[in-house]
């Protein structure tokens, strides 16, 4: 990619962020701006047996995919006992919450069936439980993967296509008093990066995760169980992504606490000259810095031990232009 071409990107990257007056407000005002730094709503999550803080800094979810194919870690912790090691390694590096996966969703991946899903994620629950003191999300599409998971220990279910794909996962949700993770994606995994890009992205994302909304509380879910996420690279182009990053406060107009999931991306690389997928680090702590100043409330991250230190700075920075602001 041309050196033009990235410095395009980037400005339109920090344009938002540099000029927020430009931004139109939320119509609730969730958000208040000074200079670079939003100061976030406080949720609670209600989890099956504890609740969640949420806003008062940013919360770590870190990303263990048991599955050959993944497009970051793919067959590094197929073998259930690596797996739970890996899990404990990450709480112990701050892992706020760990979020399993027995299903790719990169782009281009193909579905597995229920059965391949629960081979590989029901052992690791298995050897997890009793050990891992911070909440488990459960990364599934199909009710039936998420029942079992429930029932072996998880507290959350974290649904790429928000109750689109089944949803009778709602109901399961439900019945467990488990937290919903409802996520936007423009298509299916398979054909999300072919199909033509929305015209306007944060349009279609917002009637996106409006539509999630009104599928969970069909489903009889309390919004105080819900977070959202945007969907970074789930059918968007590199420009868009950049774009939810920067616009990311107006989605807090919603009112539901948000994550965001940049980690490892491939549109990272379009960014940084095309990098080698773990020389992706860099730009993945840039997006992070870029998503706590925007006001997520949680990041979903591989490098968990790089990436909690990067919070924590960007943390401590928001805090200190929020004392000054008051002052």
């Amino acid at each position: 990619m041309a050196l033009g071409t990235r410095l395009y990107l980037l400005s339109a990257w920090l344009r938002p962020i540099l000029h927020q007056s430009l931004i139109p407000k939320p119509r609730h005002q969730p958000l208040w701006f000074n200079g670079a730094v939003f100061r976030r709503l406080k949720f609670r999550l209600n989890l099956p047996v504890r609740a969640l803080a949420l806003g008062e800094r940013t919360l770590v979810m870190g990303v263990l995919n048991v599955t050959p194919d993944s497009f970051s870690d793919g067959g590094a912790y197929l073998e259930p006992g690596a797996a739970a090691e890996r899990a404990l390694e990450m709480q112990a590096q701050g892992a706020d919450l760990i979020d399993l996966g027995g299903e790719s969703t990169r782009p281009g991946s193909d579905p597995v069936s229920a059965e391949a899903e629960l081979a590989r994620v029901l052992p690791v629950l298995e050897r997890l439980r009793g050990r891992l003191r911070v909440p488990l999300s459960i990364d599934t599409q199909k009710a039936v993967v998420a029942q079992a998971a429930l029932e072996a220990g998880a507290e959350i279910v974290n649904d790429v296509s928000a109750l689109r794909t089944n949803p009778a996962l709602g109901e399961v949700v439900r019945r467990a008093r488990a937290g919903l993770i409802l996520m936007h994606m423009r298509g299916v995994p398979k054909a999300m990066q072919r199909r033509p890009f929305a015209r306007d992205v944060m349009r279609d994302v917002a009637r996106g995760l409006r539509e999630a909304l009104a599928r969970a509380r069909q489903a009889g879910i309390p919004r105080a169980r819900i977070v959202l996420d945007p969907g970074i690279g789930f059918g968007k182009s590199v420009e868009q992504n950049c774009e939810i990053l920067a616009r990311l406060p107006e989605l807090a107009g919603l009112g539901y606490p948000l994550l965001v999931g940049t980690s490892r991306k491939s549109f990272l690389s379009a960014l940084v000259e095309d990098a080698p997928e773990q020389a992706r680090i860099w730009a993945t702590a840039a997006s992070v810095v870029a998503a706590v100043l925007g006001g997520a409330h949680l990041v979903r991250v591989h490098d968990v031990a790089e990436m909690a230190r990067v919070v924590r700075a960007a943390d401590a920075i928001v805090r200190q232009l929020q004392r000054r602001a008051q002052k």
